[in-house]
């Protein structure tokens, strides 16, 4: 899977935020929202193949958390990125 290009994580008024920038993305009218979890991932995997096993090992060495929970929560947070239509499969 993959970060479309066009898209861009910022942080404003302290939130991060995914928005499209460019001619690529002018029909993406809407910002996403992560939480400082799925934003560290975002930064992780900007510009890089990944899998939700490459999402579920950087949860597990950044934060106290199980290989169970850190998996399920990869898992998700891949899936609405896809959903959202700012990653590809």
């Amino acid at each position: 899977m993959r970060i479309k290009e066009g898209f861009i994580l910022r942080t404003i008024c302290g939130e991060h935020v995914v928005v499209g920038e460019g001619l690529a993305q002018v029909n993406f009218n809407k910002m996403l929202s992560l939480n400082s979890s799925a934003a560290y991932l975002w930064e992780a995997v900007t510009g890089k193949e990944f899998t939700v096993e490459d999402l579920t090992s950087l949860l597990t060495e950044k934060y106290d958390v199980s290989a169970e929970r850190a998996a399920e929560d990869a898992a998700k947070v891949a899936g609405i990125w896809i959903r959202e239509g700012v990653a590809e499969a």
